[in-house]
């Protein structure tokens, strides 16, 4: 005979404890990156296994969930109302999967609701040292990737590049656990991205400078957010879609700011940079570059050590489809219609995955699509805008309207295509 206690119906459980498990569940979801569609489409679906009626409203910075006891019928509507303040998440994959894994434990019986909310709660840990330096060399190594892959820069410009980032991992890090840093770690990242730029170049040797501090910052710049918030405009989603916007453009904000402030700081200094550009790297680079992309934006997403392979696929073939988009279509790679069809194929495999798969496609589409985003074009556009150069600024903005457009049809064409089984 098995040992262990039978699971009790968790819809039979008290309401107390249904709440409390949703709570956390919520909390969780939104800790780990989820957008306010899919977190309020999720939770929902739980509590209605949970025997509840979960009226979700969510936003960057809260939740309020109302609750009522199915059980009850009409009369226990809005019985109980849950009010959660919360900071804006980052992307966790492998956290993220593992709240999914208890919620779909719990909800099939597999799991009580007690040990649940446990196990969600065990979840919020501190990162260890180990995890620490995965975030720092994600930096440097998504810097320098990206600096061969887009800028097509020097060998010098990488290696600049790849130290810039280190040093921006560094600030992120310990940004973590001081919030006084924290509020201003953007702009601090930008000053010494800037700063180090142009000290390098004034007295080592000279360097493209803008595209050596735009790649060291491109982790920060916010183009995921960017594309997140009008996702959730598209869907209706309008408060919690407006705060992420005003969000992410006070990030741009702030990264143009320390930019501007390290040249002026310089120039003060009497420190000159020699902005040369040097001979860029062969088009063969591309492809090794690439790949220490993915690798680095597996360790940025914090993905599981067995979802390596899937976000280095997915990061593989959102890039070469957005290429072959923007080849046959006589532009850029980074043409609006590139960026459509990189959107609408990783929505479709992430929809796949998560069928096939039970997990959440998050592990496909977060990764995937951040080669995709335009944050780098509304960086440029707030830097030309800042310098007075209205006319180029406005453009490059239409620009970064465009391509914003183009990559969130992609994603609604994508669940079009292959409808998603799962919220997440």
């Amino acid at each position: 005979m098995n040992g262990t206690p039978p699971v009790a119906p968790p819809a039979t459980a008290a309401l107390n404890t249904r709440i409390a498990f949703l709570v956390e569940l919520a909390r969780r979801l939104h800790k780990y990156g989820t957008s306010a569609p899919r977190l309020e489409m999720a939770i929902a679906g739980v509590a209605q296994r949970l025997g509840l009626v979960a009226e979700v409203w969510s936003s960057p910075t809260a939740i309020i969930i109302s609750f009522a006891d199915l059980g009850q019928g009409e009369e226990g509507l809005a019985q109980v109302t849950q009010v959660v303040r919360l900071s804006p998440g980052d992307v966790n994959l492998e956290r993220l999967c593992r709240a999914d894994d208890i919620a779909d434990q719990v909800t099939d019986g597999k799991l009580g609701l007690r040990e649940g909310f446990r196990q969600l709660r065990a979840l919020d840990l501190p990162d260890t040292r180990r995890e620490q330096a995965k975030v720092v060399a994600s930096y440097g190594l998504s810097a320098a990737s990206i600096a061969a892959l887009f800028l097509h820069s020097s060998w010098v410009d990488v290696v600049v590049a790849a130290v810039v980032g280190v040093l921006i991992g560094c600030i992120t890090v310990s940004s973590a656990t001081r919030p006084r840093l924290a509020v201003a770690s953007d702009a601090i990242s930008a000053l010494v991205a800037t700063t180090v730029a142009i000290v390098v170049s004034a007295l080592v040797v000279p360097l493209a400078i803008k595209s050596v501090v735009l790649a060291g910052l491109i982790i920060l710049v916010p183009g995921m957010s960017l594309t997140t918030a009008v996702r959730e405009i598209s869907s209706q989603h309008l408060v919690s879609g407006m705060a992420r916007m005003g969000g992410a453009m006070s990030t741009l904000l702030k990264l143009v700011f320390g930019t501007l402030a390290a040249t002026q700081l310089c120039q003060a200094f009497g420190i000159e940079a020699r902005d040369f550009v040097l001979a860029p790297l062969p088009a063969w680079t591309d492809y090794p570059a690439l790949l220490v992309a993915a690798v680095a934006f597996a360790m940025l997403f914090r993905a599981a050590r067995r979802d390596w392979p899937v976000v280095i696929l997915a990061v593989v073939v959102g890039y070469l489809t957005t290429r072959w988009g923007g080849e046959i279509s006589g532009k850029l790679p980074a043409a609006p219609f590139g960026v459509f069809l990189g959107g609408l194929l990783l929505a479709a495999l992430a929809n796949l995955y998560a069928r096939y798969a039970h997990r959440p496609g998050a592990v496909v589409r977060e990764p995937g699509i951040l080669l995709l985003v335009p944050g780098s074009v509304g960086f440029r556009s707030a830097s030309y805008l800042f310098e007075r150069n209205t006319a180029l600024g406005m453009d490059t903005g239409l620009l970064l309207v465009t391509l914003l457009v183009a990559v969130v049809a992609g994603l609604m064409f994508g669940d079009l295509l292959v409808a998603p089984r799962r919220s997440l």
